[in-house]
């Protein structure tokens, strides 16, 4: 019998051997396939370094678009937070006036408890003295008038103070509103630097190194000329269209023809204040001293002239008269994309002062950047 047993097969070996062996062979093919790759993007398949800036270009531009929104939430909780706290305070001052009053209506009810409330003709007919009851009781018809119209006040609170409740209501729910849009727009802000971050990170250091060098290609120096026109800005504009650098806008290429005029007035210690904001960060959601976003900068430029603008670039716009491309003169606001979603200051030759982006300090860089989208004058 036993000479017709089949042969067994060879062991496997025991369960950790063949998981072993597994993974190694796993590795192998992983390491074959993505071989001088860099990291593995989960997202899908690997990019070219011109791929990844054009998606990071693009991941920024939405964390800007967001970063406005984010703004205008703020200022928007910012003022219902004022509100909420303004009515709060009446409130409690109406409360405190309404308790004054019912004390000296209590303290008035207990005066006639005590006196017995006798019927006034009934205290003429026992009083000995009827002139002197008809002066007192003149006196009480006084002090009768003074607590009606001490009644007549403390039902006015009580409806103001229902009213200011009801209007304190309100305020909190529109607060939580504006708290929770804040907070959405936050998470996307942040969402959207991290996948732009997490881009970069997939690029070698050389890949790096040149991704930085065309960026900061696009800017012109920062010791640029301090008048008017920056030093050598009509050159950089021209360098930038010639090479297709984003300059697809409306009007994209125009030469405005006030462009050698100098600032002057308030435009002229404006842009004296963004000059001196150059190479500070730029950081979503900051409006100074020490970093900014786009918005932020323009805004603290123009405060420091003593015009006071808006918080975002939605609203910046309408700030001011409306010019054209062609009519851009130094100190103007030029805004970019189609949602007006950037804004920067025009200092003439094609060029603007703005706050790009995060990892981008504040720079002098063309108009023709970013597709142009309008622009503002403000004084």
């Amino acid at each position: 019998m036993a000479a017709h047993r089949k042969p067994r097969p060879a062991p496997l070996g025991r369960p950790a051997a063949r998981t072993a062996a597994t993974l190694a062979l796993a590795s192998a093919a992983t390491a074959t396939l993505f071989e001088g790759s860099g990291h593995a993007d989960p997202t899908g398949p690997r990019r070219t370094p011109a791929q990844v800036r054009t998606e990071v270009d693009r991941l920024y531009q939405e964390a800007e678009a967001a970063t406005e929104r984010y703004n205008g939430a703020k200022e928007r909780a910012d003022a219902a937070r004022v509100s909420y706290d303004r009515l709060r305070d009446e409130a409690a001052r109406r409360t405190e006036r309404l308790n004054t009053a019912r004390q000296s209506l209590g303290a008035v009810a207990a005066a006639q408890y005590r006196s017995g409330g006798l019927d006034p003709a009934l205290q003429l007919a026992l009083t000995a003295d009827p002139d002197d009851y008809l002066e007192r009781a003149a006196l009480a018809q006084k002090a009768g008038d003074r607590q009606a119209a001490a009644v007549t006040a403390v039902r006015r609170e009580i409806a103001g103070l229902a009213q200011l409740r009801a209007e304190s209501a309100d305020r909190l729910t529109a607060l939580r509103g504006h708290e929770a849009e804040l907070r959405r727009q936050k998470a996307t802000v942040l969402d959207k630097l991290a996948a732009a971050r997490r881009l970069l990170a997939r690029l070698t250091a050389e890949e790096r190194a040149r991704y930085e060098a065309a960026v900061a290609a696009r800017a012109t120096p920062a010791t640029a000329g301090t008048s008017g026109t920056a030093a050598g800005g009509g050159a950089a504009a021209r360098a930038d269209r010639s090479s297709g650098a984003r300059g697809t806008g409306a009007g994209s290429g125009a030469t405005p023809a006030s462009a050698s005029a100098p600032a002057t007035g308030r435009a002229s210690a404006a842009l004296s204040f963004a000059r001196a904001q150059l190479g500070k960060p730029y950081v979503w959601g900051a409006t100074g001293p020490s970093a900014y976003d786009c918005s932020g900068l323009t805004q603290a430029a123009w405060r420091a002239a003593g015009v006071s603008l808006p918080r975002t670039t939605y609203t910046q716009i309408n700030a001011g008269r409306r010019v054209s491309r062609s009519e851009l003169a130094p100190g103007d606001l030029v805004f970019f994309y189609s949602g007006i979603s950037h804004v920067g200051l025009y200092i003439g030759g094609g060029q603007m002062i703005h706050a790009p982006r995060p990892g981008a300090p504040v720079r002098i860089a063309p108009i023709d950047e970013m597709p142009f989208a309008g622009a503002t004058r403000i004084a």
